[in-house]
């Protein structure tokens, strides 16, 4: 009974809650109805029924309990076992509160019999109490009086009640209605009169929101939405109706009343289509259609028509890529004359195949495998239109109905889903599994249609694989189809095999240059005969990838085209003839001579074939040439050679540019590799000719070890030494020339731009009187009014003209600023731009430009002395001051006349004194005529005037502005007038008369009218702001947006189209988990620090808290605790810091303020339209509020732009009562036109088994603040085959709406002064941007995250650089921008049809965002970047999270290096498109590694000079190794590596945007933070990830969080997460540095030991001790010694099954082993780990006691040492479990052992030449040892396991990990014991304001988290 009382004070609480509005904390409130389980949710009647249950239990208990009931029998009557999940608890509650609750309300039994009637009379109640009839009557005058009347605020909440009274209404009667059925016919006749049944009818069409619709209300009437009443919906609502010669509907299809029978009906029931995947296609078709129409031009009449043209758009762009699909194959589209069927055709074709696209699920995907499914589909279609009754298609019949999702799609997904099983969660081969693209690529041959129509699912394409078995080393894959044209071999060789050109031109070019270099630079016949050995090198290299190509095709020669199989064996044949002839004449010519036959026909074939070649480049690569061949296509050996060349796949087809952007890039590239080359030549290979010469000629050099190689063969490992790391910076270096010249060229691309003219708030002061007419030209609609001012050189109109069209949306920025708190309430005051008043004939600037103005023109009018002329000229020389002086004496007119109307004397005396003004300026003589020196007496008193004019009217105000005027009066005549009054005596006298009898000025008429009031108060303020406003707005953000805005005005925008002709677009944000709105409790949690987020966020944006407490209405000092006891304020508080968060609410306002921009653009475009902008006051531009309540501003705003965020668990969320689900409620509520796309899963029992289905479902508020399901989709199976975020937008892609579609993470945001700017960029894609319109905009980001840390600041700054200025280069002139994540713009039509915005296979698909742009790519899409426009990002802010977030995008990038997609863009594009593609993608992670692997070869080889004592001999013999070369090398690397060069673009990024002094201070105050030790950090972080993943696999999506990092991260979690990527390749530098400096021959002293090892020992410690460098309070003593107990706790925990790897080491190190799975794996790490062998064979050798001997016998023994050490330790660390009974034993043993090691030492040092140096050159020769065969054991575990010796393993690896760990640890321990050293750090980590809060922080809270030390 306990659960059961819980349950109904659950549900009565719910009951109770108020049904409009929020809960205490802000979170949207359920109610009963949110209880109903997802298995009942199917049946939204139920839910209705419970919410009005809920709303009128108040009013009518017992009608509650009647509905209660009637909600249970359904719930009984859906699952009368309760079978489902909940259900039985949803039932017991319910029944429980009817019975026990509602029915006692009115006490004594329930008569069931009288419920019929008290709903009628119930009914009849409630009617009367809401005014039904009334409130229509009021909605509809208030609508009929027009959208501008200002009674937009009050229609929209008659509209709501309305909507919500009908809405209980409808619930009523549908439940008196289901009732009725219950009984007999007679006796509900008699129960229910005709007259009420039409009063319900009625009733029930007015309640359109019952019937739930997303945007257009097709299936049901609205009186609300004027969506409907738009021609070009109309018409295309008209153009998808039944036309003649559709075959007949049955009787029984139902149709909804409201819409008669359309094509989509016909095609549901033909081919079972699911009912909510038509009614979603339906809207999108019809909004398709008519955004098509709009553009084309307005239709008008009662009846409009769809326009021929826009149907052929939107048909030619949706089945743009069937068509070429056909043409690809070759295979005759499914219509044969498409225009003798007219549109009609081409709409059933179009609806055809948007709804298979809507229901496909991951089927979209496979765009060609969709293609094929249309093909076969539109057949039948085909062959049904030819009958009179339409029929079910024969491909969709079963025996259980017609369905297109079980019949088409769900065989298809098995086989996908099955597929996907067997990759064992990413960890299996790519080779042995089907991904999405091989099923895909299936469909790009004829041999598709073996599939057959309906399915032969007998095909082995439809052959599910059997499960993979494991054995001992590695996995076996089981039995499955091979894969489809391509196979993702996990190895570095996809590098060679897809950029072949590169390698081959590279190793050419470093042959050629050495060739040269050896030859002493001279270009003679015999440098000629050795630069033909080139021939060979081509040769060989060519045959080497046609090899490639036969190994890569493996597992995929069963199901690939023949053509594609027979044109990769004649490439083998063709190269092995090639390499095998050349090779071979090059050998006899070697022999013979250069006279001899065979070298001149060496020559002549050299000859031939490379004409050959070129050719054939010229002829495939060349834009030019490849356009004038495609008319010898019809020759076969133009076509035989074509497909020799290049693969001839469905995409990668004409990928060439237009011959302008071919000689751009390619002279890009030219600049680059010529710096590069002379580079290479002169500092690199040329310096090191000499040394190798004179080493080659070395014989019997003395080693000091036993040398096994280098006997006889010219010092081979000396020169390798020496030649390999120059070798490898020749490779790489190529990247540090295109970073600096990319930057250098996208500088001055961006100063071509305009970028960063206006970079200081002073900049927006100066130019602002240009911001309006910049605006009216790039933002604004081209207005003819405006066009006749310009051209008749009226430019004081026109700045009148285009001053009132700016100032609408220049207020509306302003508002927003203040709404976000970003400035002041003075601040928005002074920024707002005033209307133009009808009393001033001139430009009214915002007050911040004329503030103080009057009072420095008041002073120079005082002190000037010279001419008048002069006076006004040294006045305008300030522009603003000019405008000051000059809208002060227009307004002291106008304010004057317009108070003095009843004063006729006063009137006559206002106007005297303005003419004897007038008079006096003509004659200038105003000096003379005026005492300039008493203006201030003059301003004072009109100041008081104003003061008192700008208050309510009241007899004591009246007497006071009285006395105000003649006080004026008084001041004029007597200090200021020196006019002679004689010309005008008679007014004169008349004037004074007046005041001498006390007329004069008595009758003063207060000012009423709103204009003139807004004048008075800015004359008012005019006169008093004495402070200059210069600085204004003061806060940082709100002057970056400003100076942005005002700067785009000024840069290259598209023109703009009306609102109504814009394209439409969609946003699109994918959400899992992450933080929708931070709750009080994640505010005022505190950390160890006793910090809370809350005060963080105080601290850091310290303003903002000012404006926010002052905008409700709080004191600026009020403490944090008096907002908790107002609910509003606590909301508001949960906003104000998730806005300054990463949080889902912060993205959603930003992107919802499209939807805004847009509706102000629509209003006021109205308000302009129609010739009426001649007649509309300028007044009623400017008065905007209420914009957002229009309702055909918000429909117009609808039609254009959507907003759907998918939110994939959304539903599990909701059903766990999750607070996420609560705050997304809360954002549907706050924004109408969210809507929220989520995956349902629903289990039910059949039979006793239990099932799950899956329904991607779209939901909105509705009108009682709660979910609204719009559509249910029901998919085959779960969704999530793939990677998620992909497949979480695949699910819900058919949401969206529009032409084009931007793609936002939900940790972005916007502007509302951006989102103005959209349809200018929508607009891009119909302007010239090369040889193919756009299908991708790149836009540009600003990361916010900077102001946080030091470490986001330079996450922030090297982001920004890549976004702008890299990104600016890669579009243009490159041409290879791809798509790098959000907030690219996609053209949605090419994309959805395309297989969508993302790939999502397993892993391979990992960094999904950037396949959308190879596909588009190779799709001949063309990728724009434009940055007069921005949108919001955050970044990760802590160096944990940086490095997570890198790790998986380097992890990302080594999975792209094994894809189909950068192969073919590697292979396909043009030499100069192809390096680009290499050096911006995969090739710049390469160089990363390869940089870092140039200090390890350079160190290796280093230290086989010093240890094998070759380097000494040489050195004594001759003085070479000391040379340029190396130092040349070392420099350029080290150089790179710091970040000099790679911090290029950042520095000439911050010279464009911020200035050359900022820029400097900038980069200066980045490395006194430290950045270089930040970003080589980094450079281990790619490194290691890049690398493993390319070997091992691993890649996998790491969460990062993205919350405030305001903790201190303990030791040991930052050990386990750098330990393997870092410290052990760090420890790895410090050791071989150690040997270096130990045995290197250092003859130049410490100076050049410095210089050659300087970079290594900065790389080594970057990599050691920058996780604790910047980790917050690292250096704090009491936290040190926490760190170093929890460090240890975890070191020695021995964990157990279900052990984290955060609690256990042991769990941990098997984590960390989990990459090594398979055989290859195994057999590479064994060989990487043989490295380590060379310390100990190097250093026994340098040992006193080896002496002289390098016989093996010395190296034998050191192993027999080794061996004995090994024993001691597991003697050391024998198991004490395993000896419990012979611990005294073992004791004794152990200190014996040790007692004979200690004694053996000492005998060993005192009887033989054994030194103490000696035994330390041990440990530094054994701990390498010891690590490479920890390292190989490790990697062969199983086999390890099988010997036993795995738990001795284990404990040798706690004791090395123990050991790094407090190599690290000691030195941290150190600098903590100075207290100055974390001050200094937290000063580093953190701004000031936050440094002393911290501070502060830890005062205050008494040093609490640290008592316990």
């Amino acid at each position: 009974m306990g659960a059961e009382a819980n349950w109904e004070r659950l549900v009565r609480a719910t009951l109770r809650r108020e049904r409009l509005g929020a809960g205490a904390h802000g979170q949207p409130v359920s109610g009963i109805a949110g209880n109903v389980p997802s298995s009942l949710a199917n049946n939204l009647h139920i839910d209705e029924i419970l919410r009005a249950a809920d709303e009128i239990l108040e009013e009518d208990a017992n009608v509650s309990r009647i509905l209660c009931e009637h909600a249970y029998s359904l719930a009984q009557n859906l699952d009368p076992n309760s079978e489902g999940r909940g259900v039985l608890q949803f039932k017991t509650g319910l029944m429980s509160v009817i019975k026990q609750k509602l029915a006692k309300r009115e006490g004594g039994a329930i008569d069931r019999s009288q419920d019929i009637a008290r709903l009628q009379e119930f009914y009849k109640r409630y009617r009367e109490k809401h005014k039904v009839d009334e409130l229509c009557e009021d909605e509809m005058k208030l609508r009929e009086s027009g959208v501008f009347s200002g009674n937009l605020g009050e229609l929209e909440r008659k509209t709501l009640k309305r909507k919500k009274v009908f809405a209980t209404l409808k619930v009523l009667g549908t439940v008196v209605e289901d009732l009725t059925r219950e009984i007999s016919p007679d006796q509900a006749e008699r129960l229910i009169s005709e007259e009420m049944k039409r009063v319900m009818q009625a009733d029930a069409a007015m309640s359109e929101d019952v019937v739930p619709y997303n945007i257009i209300p097709l299936d049901a009437p609205s009186m609300t939405n004027v969506i409907t009443s738009f021609p070009e919906v109309k018409a295309a609502v008209s153009s998808l109706k039944y036309y003649r010669g559709l075959p007949k509907l049955p009787d029984d299809f139902f149709v909804p009343a409201a819409r008669r029978p359309d094509m989509l009906d016909l095609l549901q029931y033909v081919f079972g289509f699911q009912k909510d995947n038509v009614s979603n296609q339906r809207e999108h078709i019809i909004l398709l259609l008519a955004n098509a129409q709009s553009r084309l031009g307005s239709i008008s009449g009662n009846d409009p028509k769809l326009d021929e043209g826009a149907v052929h758009i939107v048909f030619s762009k949706c089945l743009d890529n069937y068509i070429k699909w056909c043409s690809y194959l070759p295979l005759r589209p499914v219509w044969n004359n498409l225009e003798s069927g007219g549109k009609e055709k081409k709409l059933l074709y179009l609806c055809l195949y948007f709804l298979i696209w809507g229901e496909a699920s991951n089927i979209r995907f496979l765009p060609e495998c969709l293609c094929y499914i249309f093909h076969h589909m539109a057949r039948e279609l085909e062959e049904i239109l030819h009958g009179q009754i339409a029929e079910p298609a024969n491909s969709c019949k079963s025996e259980s109905g017609v369905s297109f999702l079980d019949q088409v799609i769900s065989p298809l997904y098995e086989v996908i889903a099955a597929e996907a099983a067997n990759n064992d969660n990413g960890q299996a081969a790519h080779s042995a599994w089907r991904n999405y693209d091989d099923f895909n690529e299936y469909f790009w041959s004829l041999q598709c249609f073996q599939l057959g129509w309906p399915w032969r699912l007998g095909s082995p394409f439809f052959l599910k694989p059997v499960r993979r078995a494991k054995v001992l080393l590695f996995p076996t894959g089981g039995k499955h189809q091979g894969k489809t044209s391509f196979v993702e071999h996990r190895t570095f060789l996809h590098l060679y095999h897809s950029f072949h050109r590169l390698w081959i031109f590279l190793f050419m070019m470093f042959q050629g240059l050495t060739i040269i270099a050896f030859n002493k630079g001279n270009l003679n016949l015999k440098t000629g005969k050795q630069l033909l050995s080139l021939g060979p090198t081509y040769a060989v290299m060519k045959f080497v990838e046609s090899i490639l190509d036969i190994l890569m095709m493996y597992g995929a020669y069963s199901t690939s085209r023949s053509s594609a199989v027979s044109r990769i064996i004649c490439r083998f044949l063709w190269f092995t003839f090639v390499s095998l002839l050349i090779s071979y004449l090059f050998v006899k010519a070697l022999q013979d001579g250069s006279d001899s036959i065979f070298f001149k026909i060496y020559v002549l074939v050299i000859g031939i074939y490379a004409v050959f070649r070129v050719f054939l480049s010229l002829l495939m690569r060349i834009p030019v040439c490849h356009q004038l061949m495609l008319p010898c296509d019809q020759w076969a050996v133009v076509r035989l050679l074509k497909w020799l060349n290049q693969e001839h796949n469905f995409v990668g087809r004409g990928m060439y540019e237009r011959a302008t952007d071919y000689i751009k890039y390619s002279l890009f590239w030219l600049v680059v590799l010529g710096g590069k080359f002379s580079f290479a030549y002169f500092l690199l290979i040329k310096p090191l000719v000499s040394p190798t010469q004179i080493i080659v000629k070395f014989n019997n050099l003395s080693y000091s070890w036993h040398d096994f190689f280098s006997k006889n063969n010219h010092n081979a490992l000396t020169i390798l030494s020496l030649w390999a790391p120059v070798f490898c910076i020749y490779l790489l270096d190529i990247q540090l020339f295109y970073t600096v010249f990319s930057a250098v060229y996208g500088f001055l691309l961006g100063a071509r731009d305009r970028l960063g003219e206006i970079r200081s708030v002073d900049a927006v002061h100066k130019l602002f009187e240009e911001f309006p007419s910049a605006y009216m030209e790039k933002l604004h609609l081209s207005l003819h009014r405006r066009k006749e001012l310009k051209t008749s050189g009226q430019n004081e109109e026109l700045k009148k003209f285009d001053a009132a069209r700016f100032a609408p949306f220049w207020n509306e920025i302003i508002k927003n600023l203040r709404e976000e708190d970003y400035i002041t309430n003075l601040e928005l005051d002074l920024l707002l731009m005033p209307k133009n008043s009808s009393f001033i004939p001139l430009v009214q600037w915002p007050l911040f430009l004329l503030a103080s103005k009057i009072f420095m023109a008041k002073d120079i009018a005082a002190e000037y002395k010279d001419s008048q002329d002069e006076l006004w000229d040294r006045t305008s020389r300030d522009e603003y001051m000019k405008y000051a002086v000059e809208e002060c004496y227009y307004s002291v007119r106008a304010i004057l006349l317009a108070i003095l109307e009843f004063d006729k004397e006063g009137r006559l005396w206002v106007d005297r004194i303005f003419d004897d003004i007038k008079e006096s300026v003509r004659r200038k003589s105003i000096q003379t005529d005026y005492e300039l020196s008493k203006l201030p007496l003059v301003i004072s008193r009109i100041t008081a005037l104003t003061g008192i004019l700008r208050g309510e009217e009241s007899p004591e105000l009246d007497k006071g502005a009285i006395s105000a005027m003649q006080d004026l009066y008084d001041v004029v005549h007597h200090d200021i007038l020196f006019v002679d009054m004689g010309g005008n005596l008679d007014v004169w006298n008349q004037i004074s008369k007046a005041r001498a009898d006390g007329r004069l000025f008595s009758n003063l008429k207060w000012p009423g009218d709103p204009e003139l009031k807004a004048q008075i108060k800015r004359l008012h303020s005019l006169l008093t702001i004495k402070e200059s406003a210069a600085n204004v707005p003061i806060n940082l953000e709100a002057r970056r947006r400003l100076e942005f805005f005002t700067n785009s005005l000024f840069m290259r925008i598209p023109a703009a189209r009306p609102v109504s002709e814009m394209l439409s677009f969609g946003v699109f944000t994918p959400y899992y988990s992450e933080t929708v709105l931070y709750s009080i409790d994640e505010l005022q949690k505190k950390n160890e620090d006793g910090i809370t987020t809350l005060f963080y966020l105080q601290k850091i944006f310290p303003d903002e808290w000012k404006n926010f407490l002052s905008r409700i209405g709080r004191d600026e000092n009020a403490a944090d605790s008096e907002l908790f006891d107002n609910s509003n304020d606590i909301l508001e508080l949960r906003f104000w810091a998730s806005y300054r968060g990463q949080t889902l609410a912060r993205t959603v306002r930003g992107m919802m303020y499209y939807r805004k921009a847009l509706m102000l653009q629509s209003y006021l475009e109205r308000l302009s339209s129609g010739g009426s902008e001649f007649t509309v006051n300028s007044s009623v531009l400017s008065e905007t509020q209420g914009f957002e309540l229009s309702p055909e501003a918000r429909a117009q705003a609808d039609i254009k732009f959507t907003y759907v965020v998918t939110c994939q668990i959304y539903g599990k969320q909701r059903e766990e009562r999750k607070p996420e689900a609560a705050d997304i409620a809360l954002l549907m509520q706050r924004n109408e036109a969210l809507r929220v796309a989520y995956i349902d899963v629903v289990e039910n029992l059949k039979d006793g088994r239990t099932y799950t289905e899956y329904f991607s479902k779209l939901v909105k508020a509705d009108i009682h603040g709660k979910d609204k399901e719009v559509y249910s989709v029901k998919l085959p199976g779960n969704p999530k085959l793939g990677e998620g975020k992909p497949e979480n937008q695949n699910h819900a892609i058919i949401f969206t709406r529009g032409s084009a579609v931007q793609t936002i993470d939900m940790n972005q945001d916007n502007y509302f002064e951006e989102a103005l700017k959209m349809r200018n960029l929508l607009e891009e894609f119909h302007c010239n941007h090369g040889l193919r319109q756009p299908t991708i905009l790149g836009v540009r980001e600003h990361v916010f995250t900077g102001s946080v840390s030091s470490l986001a600041s330079f996450m922030s700054n090297q982001e920004t650089s890549f976004v702008t200025l890299g990104q600016r280069v890669l579009a243009n002139p490159l041409k290879v921008r791809m798509h790098y994540g959000h907030p690219d713009v996609f053209d949605r039509i090419f994309h959805i049809t395309r297989g969508g915005i993302s790939k999502a296979s397993r892993i391979i698909n990992i960094s999904e965002d950037i396949y959308a742009g190879f596909n588009s790519t190779l799709r001949q899409g063309n990728i724009t970047h434009h940055e007069y426009i921005q949108v919001g990002k955050g970044r990760d802010v802590g160096l944990n999270q940086i490095a997570l977030f890198e790790g998986k995008v380097a992890g990302g990038n080594g999975e792209q290096v094994l894809s189909r997609d950068v192969c073919r863009l590697g292979q396909l594009f043009d030499f100069f498109r192809m390096l680009s593609f290499y050096y911006t993608t995969v090739g710049f992670y390469f160089c990363t590694m390869l940089n870092v692997l140039t200090v390890y070869i350079f160190l290796y080889g280093k230290t086989y000079l010093a240890l094998s004592g070759v380097g000494e001999a040489i050195q004594d013999r001759a003085d070479v190794l000391d040379n340029t070369a190396l130092n040349a090398a070392l420099n350029a690397q080290f150089l790179f590596q710091i970040g000099i060069f790679s911090a290029v673009p950042m520095i000439l990024g911050f010279i464009l945007e911020q200035g050359f002094l900022r820029a400097i201070i900038s980069f200066v105050t980045m490395q006194m933070q430290l950045c270089s030790v930040f970003f080589t950090f980094s450079l281990g972080t790619r490194t290691h990830y890049f690398g493993r993943t390319i070997l091992h696999g691993g890649a996998k999506y790491r969460a990062t969080g993205r919350g405030f990092v305001v903790r201190h991260i303990k030791f040991a979690e930052n050990y386990r997460l750098y330990s393997r990527s870092h410290f052990v390749k760090g420890l790895e530098v410090v050791l071989l540095l150690i040997v270096y400096l130990a045995y290197g021959d250092n003859k130049g002293g410490a100076l050049s030991y410095i210089l050659l090892s300087i970079s290594s020992w900065f790389m080594a410690l970057s990599w050691l001790f920058a996780p604790y460098v910047f980790n917050p309070s690292g250096f704090e003593w009491q936290k040190t010694v926490e760190d170093f107990r929890d460090w240890t706790n975890w070191l020695l925990y021995r964990g157990g099954i279900g052990v984290k790897g955060e609690e256990s080491w042991e769990a941990w190190w098997d984590e960390e082993l989990a990459h090594i799975r398979t055989l290859r794996g195994r057999i590479l790490e064994t060989i990487l780990s043989l490295r380590f062998f060379i310390f100990q064979y190097g250093i026994v050798y340098k040992h006193h006691a080896s002496g002289k001997d390098t016989s093996l016998t010395v190296y034998g023994l050191s192993w027999i040492v080794l061996a004995v050490l090994f024993i001691l330790f597991q003697v050391f660390t024998f198991s004490q479990k395993a000896s419990v009974n012979f611990q005294l034993l073992l004791r004794l043993i152990q200190s014996i052992s040790f007692m004979m090691v200690l004694a053996g030492l000492a005998a060993a040092v005192a009887l033989t030449k054994l030194s103490l140096a000696d035994i330390f050159a041990c440990i530094l020769a054994f701990i390498p040892t010891g690590w490479a065969i920890l390292s190989i054991a490790v990697a062969w575990k199983p086999v390890m396991k099988k010997l036993h010796l795995w738990k001795s393993l284990r404990s040798l690896a706690r004791l090395y990990d123990a050991g790094m760990g407090m190599f690290i640890f000691i030195p941290i321990a150190i600098f903590s014991w100075f207290p100055f050293v974390s001050t200094f750090q937290t000063r580093l980590l953190f701004n000031q304001a936050f440094s002393r809060g911290l501070e502060i922080s830890l005062i205050l809270a008494g040093n609490n988290p640290n008592t316990g030390i």
